[in-house]
């Protein structure tokens, strides 16, 4: 590699709205905030949210007076 090409590559703490905070590698070369972790994403904890499709296909047909 060339010398001075690449940005340094260094260990920062990511810091978590939920918390929780870990270590890892960055360019940044400061600390980072995130708003959602594995520790609180819902597809990780397994508190999905089911979005109402239903109701949107309702809409949509009432709209237009189509079948789906």
């Amino acid at each position: 590699m060339k010398a001075d090409t690449h940005p340094q590559y260094s260990a920062v703490q990511v810091h978590c709205t939920c918390g929780n905070s870990f270590e890892t590698g960055s360019t940044e070369g400061k600390d980072i905030s995130v708003e959602v972790c594995s520790e609180c994403h819902p597809f990780y904890t397994g508190q999905q949210k089911v979005v109402d499709t239903a109701g949107r296909v309702g809409k949509f047909q009432a709209r237009y007076g189509r079948k789906a």
